[in-house]
């Protein structure tokens, strides 16, 4: 049985000409990179080359690049450093909808004294901007928001947001793990302080990520020991996962066009014929500015867990909107917070595409998934109360 898998915010399949990139890097070309023998000189100028080409997906230099070892580690070093960096400030905003390496980071400063506004969202998963201007203020440390999504897709107006920071002189982060690589980015056309984008969103391995920190920006190391990353992230380079990354990066350039057209045409048509097969399904989030691989489909009065459940049995990978499969009976902290009815909030499934998925992949999806639905609503006692109301109308 092939697997047919979109599941790709969650993480991608490692590219082949990235692993053959990086590769030799684990055993032909071991040097330490911060030797001074040309043993270990050679691995520094590959580290170079890819610090460049990372730099060169999102339109920014070199030297404002810091490489870490995933998109959390990049949250949590932006916050802390402009809460280092502005003792007298007290306030952080980010949003609702944030990811747990932004959100639940929040939620722990919050213990610790420090005041955060969490932004709300409208049904369609869209920023509210008079909201978060008059938000700001002069006690605000950072504003953190996400350009994109990982649930529903929704691109959020970040630079409009940062440019209404700048202008009040305070911090502006973005959680772009999402976005880079699926949409144009460049860091010279806004005034974003810091993004973070990991790996393994892009075809690369685990285990790298990126913090981007504009020239100028005042900066707190989180990580702190030798002279790495010039003094801003101690800590061994992850030679291979760098060099990987920067493949990665060279290689979602070169996709971005088919990012654009081949894989959101494969999205629009597994999601346009998804919804004229099963009724009383609905995607969540508007279907205009978001990402072009992703959508969010809700199936009324079943779990999303047990779609994802029997779809496994048909090799297709897919993620529940539900935090269900982590123990919780709670529906998707974006689904509550765009208030998404709760008996479609508990059945909702994400399709997440990239450039290796096929016509094939969304064939099968649209062969198996409307019985599958059908069955789970057989067996659903809610299901069956709604068409017993709807027969006696």
């Amino acid at each position: 049985m092939r697997t047919v898998y979109l599941d790709n915010n969650a993480t991608t399949m490692v590219a082949r000409e990235v692993l053959e990139e990086m590769l030799p890097f684990f055993h032909d070309y071991y040097g330490n990179p911060s030797s001074m023998h040309s043993f270990g000189g050679q691995v520094g100028r590959k580290l170079t080359e890819a610090r460049q080409k990372v730099a060169s997906l999102i339109g920014a230099d070199p030297e404002e690049i810091i490489f870490t070892s995933c998109g959390t580690e990049s949250d949590n070093t932006a916050i802390m450093s402009a809460l280092a960096n502005n003792p007298g400030k007290n306030h952080i905003i980010t949003s609702r909808v944030e990811h747990p390496a932004v959100k639940v980071l929040c939620e722990h400063l919050a213990q610790k004294g420090y005041r955060v506004t969490a932004l709300s969202v409208d049904t369609e998963g869209k920023l509210d901007m008079d909201e978060y201007e008059a938000s700001l203020t002069p006690d605000t440390a950072i504003v953190s928001i996400m350009w994109a999504n990982n649930e529903t897709g929704v691109i959020f107006p970040v630079e409009e947001a940062a440019r209404l920071a700048r202008e009040r002189g305070i911090c502006f982060h973005t959680d772009a793990v999402q976005a880079v690589g699926k949409i144009p980015i460049d860091m010279k056309s806004n005034t974003i302080d810091m993004l973070s984008l990991s790996g393994h969103k892009l075809h690369a391995p685990k285990g790298v990520g990126v913090l981007y920190i504009r020239k100028g920006t005042r900066f707190s190391p989180f990580l702190i020991g030798g002279h790495q990353e010039k003094g801003r992230r101690g800590g061994t380079e992850n030679v291979p996962g760098i060099i990987a990354l920067g493949k990665a990066c060279e290689l979602a350039a070169a996709n971005m066009g088919k990012e654009n057209t081949h894989v959101r045409a494969l999205r629009d048509r597994l999601e346009t014929e998804l919804l004229n097969a099963i009724p009383q399904s609905r995607v969540n989030g508007t279907r205009n500015e978001r990402l072009p691989n992703t959508t969010n489909i809700s199936f009324e009065f079943i779990e999303g867990e047990s779609i994802l459940l029997l779809m496994d049995q048909y090799g297709i990978c897919a993620s529940s909107g539900s935090a269900c499969t982590s123990g919780s009976l709670q529906p998707s902290h974006v689904l509550r917070a765009m208030g998404v009815p709760y008996t479609m909030s508990h059945g909702s499934v994400r399709f997440s595409l990239s450039v290796y998925n096929t016509d094939e992949d969304i064939d099968l999806v649209v062969k198996e998934l409307p019985p599958i639905i059908e069955k789970l609503r057989v067996l659903s006692p809610y299901w069956a109360t709604t068409q017993g109301a709807c027969a006696t109308a």
